[in-house]
This record gives C-alpha cells, structure tokens and sequence, in this order.
C-alpha cells in the first residue's frame, strides 16, 4: 500500500487560491485512475504557487498597457495645454501670439462725398390762400329795383365804366334810371347783383379787384417774429401747377399779434404771370430768410457729436503707404441746417473726401475703403 496524498481545491471567500491536502492510501501499486487524479491535485498545486489564472493575467497585461498610454497621452495633452497658456499669456501682455506676430489691423467699408462750395439759404416754410392785392366794392347812388347788368364776373373794367342800370321809379311816379359805375380800373371778381333785385345803396353791387397782382395771406408763429421783415423774397409753388415755383416779396407785416393764436399776419405780393393764380387757391411758401454764397456744404449725416465737440471723417492716402487709405478727424464748427445741408464755417476746405456713412466705429488713422462715392451737393438752390 502507498499512501500518499490528495489534493482538493477548497475556494476561501472565492479567490480560488486556498488548497488543502488530505492524506489518500492508495493501492500497492496504484491505479490508473488514482494516479491521474494526483498529478492533476499536483500541477493545480504548482498553478496555486505561480499566480492569479491565466484570464486575469491578461486583464492585468491590458489594464498595464491601457495606463501606459493613458500616461502618454497626458503627457502630449501637458505640451499642448502649456503651449496653448503661451499663446494666452502672449495675447494678453502685447495683442500678439510668438507664430502669428502682429494682428492685421481692420478695414471698414465706408461711403464719401465730395464737400461742396455754392449757396445755402434758410427759409421758413408756411401756407397760406391767395388774395386779391387790392379790392373795392362798387355801390348804386340810389335805391331802386335793378333792371340791366353791363358786366359778369372776370370781366376787366376802368373806373367810371357801367355796371349796373338802377330804376328808382315807384307806383304812380316814374324816374330816369340810375347808373352804377366802377369806383376804379380793375377784375370783376364778385357780382352779387341780379336783373330784378331791389337794393338800396348799402348793398354791394359788384367787388373789384385793383390789379393783375394778387397777394398770398400768410400767419407767422411768435417765435419766428424776429427773423421776417419786409422786402425779403419768397418762393411761392401750388398744387395747381406741380414743378412751377412763383416768386413774391413780403408787402405788409401787421403791427400785432393775435392773443388767440399768438400769429402775425403778413401779406405777400406774388407776380401772376399769365393770369394763371386764381384768388381762393391755396399756396405753400418759403420765405427766404438768410442766404449765404461761397460756403462750404456737404450733407448733414457727415457730422458726429460726441461730449459737446463737432467733427467728421475725411479719406486720405497712408503717409507710409500710398495704396492704403485711412480717415482722418477733423474738428469742424458748423453754420446753417436745413433740407439735411450743413454748411461748414470752420474746418474744411473744397473738393476733401468726406465720409458720410460708416463713419460711428472709425477713429482717427483707421483703415478705410470706399465703398460707394456719392453725389456731391448742388452748388446752388
């Protein structure tokens, strides 16, 4: 008999790595059977002695290799963050980056026009209706039922011509007719006279109007008292004839203002060529207030205020490079506004390139292009 020992596998907390002995008698010789199973219970012993199971061995070899180039990646990703904290650094003490050096300076798209030397003038714009410059009412000596009419409305008659005939014959007594004749040489512009009306001699016949010229009735506000005399001229246009501009001169100014609509009336001649202006049309005017000639204008969207200073952009060639182009500021001291003109009494001269749109982010030396030159301005009205 041999005894010898077999060895069983007994899993602690389930490792797998815990082996016990125990003691088997075998046979004299021993069979097949029992020697196989002790050389299986020996090399499970050598495997318990060597290590973990093969499996896990090679979880481990992976874990090994996943850490190591997980190590190196980390270290590529410190080179690229350190480089990426230089470029950080860089920008923010001078603006520039050790690969890019100095950053392109900008270039903003701007329009420009030509500054202008003419004529720029103030007005005040009102309306008002066309009047006769002149009008007397003609009046019968006597009463009396009238009986002829000489003359309809429109016609043109001298003083002492008929216009109407006046009977002042009464039942039983009979009289010779009376003339009504014109007081002075003008236009019928009224007749209220019929053949058959009974009118005593405060009842108008006809009203005259003294001559070809008519007169436009205009209100001036308070506020603008100051700026109308007379003799100033004025530009007079009517929906009647669109594109056609007639010209008056300020006749008569009244000596007071209305309390109710704080107004003053003024009247205005205007010249009524070819009989074209009716009385009762309706005008608009402009009464020419202050006109200045050789100045300089450009239009008035040019002009920037900032903090109470006036100034506007020009374009000019770069000292240091003639091929580029930059604007310039220049303080300006501005005139007269109107109708979106500006007239320029200090700061600018003829013909300079003026920046009229894309002017708000420049500064002084920005690089421009011109996009777009507009017009100039009309030298004269």
């Amino acid at each position: 008999m041999t005894k010898g020992y077999l060895y069983r596998e007994t899993r602690s907390g389930g490792s797998g790595k815990a082996f016990l002995a125990e003691p088997k008698t075998f046979g004299a010789r021993g069979s097949s059977a029992d020697k196989g199973r002790c050389l299986k219970q020996r090399s499970l012993r050598r495997f318990s002695n060597y290590g973990a199971p093969p499996q896990k061995n090679r979880l481990s070899r992976c874990a090994l290799i996943g850490m190591l180039i997980l190590a190196a990646a980390l270290l590529c990703g410190c080179e690229q963050l350190k480089g990426l904290q230089d470029t950080i650094r860089s920008m923010r003490d001078g603006g520039k980056t050790p690969a890019q050096g100095a950053p392109e300076q900008p270039i903003f798209a701007v329009n420009t026009t030509a500054a202008v030397q003419g004529q720029i003038q103030d007005y005040l714009a009102l309306s008002g209706d066309i009047v006769a410059g002149s009008s007397v009412d003609a009046y019968s000596d006597i009463a009396g039922k009238i009986t002829r009419i000489y003359v309809s409305v429109g016609s043109r008659v001298r003083r002492g011509d008929p216009i109407a005939e006046v009977d002042p014959s009464r039942p039983g007594m009979e009289y010779v007719p009376g003339i009504a004749r014109a007081p002075i040489a003008g236009t019928i512009v009224t007749l209220p006279a019929q053949v058959g009306m009974t009118i005593t001699q405060s009842v108008p016949l006809a009203r005259l109007t003294g001559s070809s010229a008519l007169e436009l009735r205009v209100y001036v506000a308070e506020r603008f008292i100051s700026k109308i005399r007379t003799g100033l001229s004025c530009e007079v246009t009517l929906d009647a004839w669109p594109g056609e501009v007639f010209s008056g001169t300020i006749r008569e100014i009244s000596p007071v203002v209305d309390a109710a609509s704080r107004t003053m009336e003024v009247r205005i001649n205007v010249a009524n060529t070819g009989s074209r202006l009716k009385v009762g049309m309706f005008a608009k005017v402009k009464i020419i207030t202050e006109r200045k000639n050789n100045i300089v204008k450009i239009p008035a969207s040019a002009m920037i205020q900032r903090f109470g200073e006036n100034f506007l952009f020009t374009v000019e060639a770069d000292p240091s490079d003639p091929s580029v182009r930059i604007a310039r500021r220049k303080t300006i001291k501005p005139g007269i506004l109107i109708d979106n003109v500006l007239e320029i009494q200090e700061g600018l001269t003829p013909e300079e390139e003026v920046i009229v749109r894309g002017q708000t982010l420049l500064e002084d030396g920005a690089r421009v292009n011109v996009i777009d030159k507009v017009a100039p301005l009309a030298a004269t009205y």
